[in-house]
């Protein structure tokens, strides 16, 4: 969007406050464009669904905050997206109560990147924290983008596991971005900012409130395929984050735990609810691969098919799955390689169509 008419929607934004979800529908009477609204006589906007005392803010100079925002965009890798810009996700985009106005450090691609999110508690347990790592680690490994909230706990968790081996993650936070919360994530926050992306609806300078978190939680889910909740107590935050899932249509995976452990009683909820018990990366892929496909067709544009180059190491795996099903303890045998390792190869060839799963847990090459 061009400056000056970035001005005028910031403008709008938070001329309009609390209200500025109705941008889109109040935008669309002015052919998409806010200075044409800004220009509209009190008639047309009274019209348009606007009250008397909005009509007044919008009426009155620039607001302090537009100049703020501007000059932060200014700076190396912020970025200022708008709900009808090209570089908004469509994912979210689809939910019914999307963002009018994304704030985002660092790398703005992975929007676009089929994504999923990995969530669970703040007091998790080491267990918990391990599994979230390696469940992260994995798919990020195969291709997908890891995103989550940057709390402290299994969210931490993921986005170290996509970090470790040098793969995307995405941190939806709920502060303003000039605000890093918790405090004790900085370092992190400073990893993400350098190989992923920090993403927030909230303007600069908004501090950490408990309203802000639920309200953060329906972007986590709405940029991804599909969650997954680790570990999650009978009334923590991330059920909410499952529940908005849900409700936008979205897959949602839980690892079970220990009948006699607190942090995985919502996790049990969530399965008996429906969700999808999960126990190894490859659960989820051969649940969403079809959906991960249509994310590249659709990022892609008509510019080819979408495939993710096989190293000597992916092509060398190949060769020795076959054509005939063959199990993860045949695999090590014959491949060399750990259990982990193997894991993650497995995803990335499933996703990419190349492998796909046989009954009594083996791959067969396609």
């Amino acid at each position: 969007m061009q400056k000056d008419l970035l001005a005028d929607f910031l403008h709008l934004y938070h001329s309009l406050g609390s209200r500025h979800r109705i941008l889109p529908a109040l935008l669309d009477q002015f052919s998409g464009n806010p200075s044409i609204l800004l220009a509209s006589n009190t008639h047309a906007l009274k019209s348009a669904g606007l009250k008397q005392s909005e009509i007044n803010q919008i009426r009155s100079p620039q607001h302090p905050w537009v100049s703020k925002d501007l000059t932060w965009a200014e700076t190396g890798h912020h970025y200022l997206i708008c709900f009808d810009d090209d570089s908004y996700p469509g994912l979210l985009r689809q939910i019914s109560d999307f963002p009018t106005l994304l704030y985002a450090a660092g790398n703005p691609g992975l929007l676009q990147e089929p994504q999923i999110a990995i969530v669970g508690s703040r007091n998790c347990t080491p267990g918990g924290a391990q599994n979230a790592f390696e469940f992260a680690s994995q798919l990020a490994s195969a291709g997908l983008t890891i995103t989550s909230g940057m709390a402290l706990g299994i969210d931490s968790a993921a986005h170290r596991g996509a970090l470790q081996v040098d793969a995307n993650t995405i941190a939806v936070t709920g502060t303003g971005l000039d605000l890093i919360y918790p405090r004790r994530n900085l370092r992190l926050a400073d990893a993400i900012l350098e190989r992923g992306l920090l993403v927030s609806e909230f303007p600069l300078g908004t501090e950490a409130r408990p309203t802000n978190f639920p309200q953060r939680n329906r972007i986590i889910s709405g940029l991804a395929l599909a969650t997954l909740v680790v570990e999650a107590a009978e009334r923590s935050g991330s059920l909410i984050t499952a529940r908005l899932a849900a409700e936008q249509g979205r897959d949602v995976f839980a690892v079970p735990g220990s009948i006699h452990n607190p942090q995985t009683r919502g996790c049990h909820q969530l399965i008996r609810d429906g969700a999808t018990i999960t126990e190894t990366p490859l659960d989820i892929a051969t649940e969403i691969s079809s959906l991960i496909g249509f994310v590249l067709e659709q990022q892609s544009n008509g510019r080819g098919e979408h495939s993710v180059p096989l190293d000597s190491a992916h092509r060398n795996l190949l060769e020795v799955i076959g054509y005939d099903p063959v199990n993860c303890d045949i695999l090590v045998q014959r491949s060399g390689l750990t259990i982990d390792k193997l894991s993650s190869m497995l995803l990335l060839l499933e996703i990419n169509d190349l492998i796909q799963s046989a009954p009594g847990g083996c791959f067969v090459r396609i």
